[in-house]
């Protein structure tokens, strides 16, 4: 049976935004798995992720304090579908990313990430498929604030699309 898949990070609420957008919400309660790859900030929002999640898969982030780091690891790992996801928040510059990424995470299929805000989907040389959702708060250098949907399903990870979060 296909997932439907959320993929989010750097929210940081709430320092650069006082709550997620209602949009953002709304996908996190339509997903079968949300992803966060860290910088939440605050615990009182992993909590509610938590709530409202089916399936959270989460990580910590350079900004994220004593308290996040004790619930959450630096990397997480999971297979859904016969799909091998890795997750972290920090993966370096984005020169030599995809084989740096393909060295140290050689038995994943996808990795997940964030840090940079800026979305992020590109191949490595032996397949690696590595996704940035961008922030759905802080847009930095970006045109918008976004996230990523995807579906997995028969060993495969289909339908990747980057999903700008509307204003108001």
């Amino acid at each position: 049976m296909p997932l439907n898949i959320l993929l989010i990070a750097d929210t940081h609420v709430p320092k650069r935004a006082r709550e997620l957008p209602a949009q953002v919400w709304s996908a996190v309660e339509r997903a079968d798995v949300v992803f966060h790859a860290g910088d939440w900030v605050d615990a009182p929002l992993l909590d509610e992720f938590e709530q409202r999640a089916r399936q959270l898969v989460g990580v910590y982030g350079n900004n994220d304090g004593p308290d996040l780091r004790a619930r959450l690891p630096e990397t997480a790992t999971v297979t859904l579908e016969g799909v091998r996801f890795a997750m972290v928040h920090e993966t370096g510059q984005a020169k030599g990313r995809e084989l740096r990424c393909e060295a140290r995470y050689p038995d994943a299929d996808v990795l997940v990430f964030g840090h940079s805000h800026i979305p992020w989907d590109t191949t490595s040389p032996r397949g690696l498929r590595l996704l940035n959702p961008g922030s759905p708060t802080d847009r930095r250098r970006q045109p918008s604030c976004t996230y990523m949907t995807a579906v997995v399903g028969g060993g495969r990870l289909t339908g990747v699309q980057l999903v700008e979060v509307r204003r108001g």
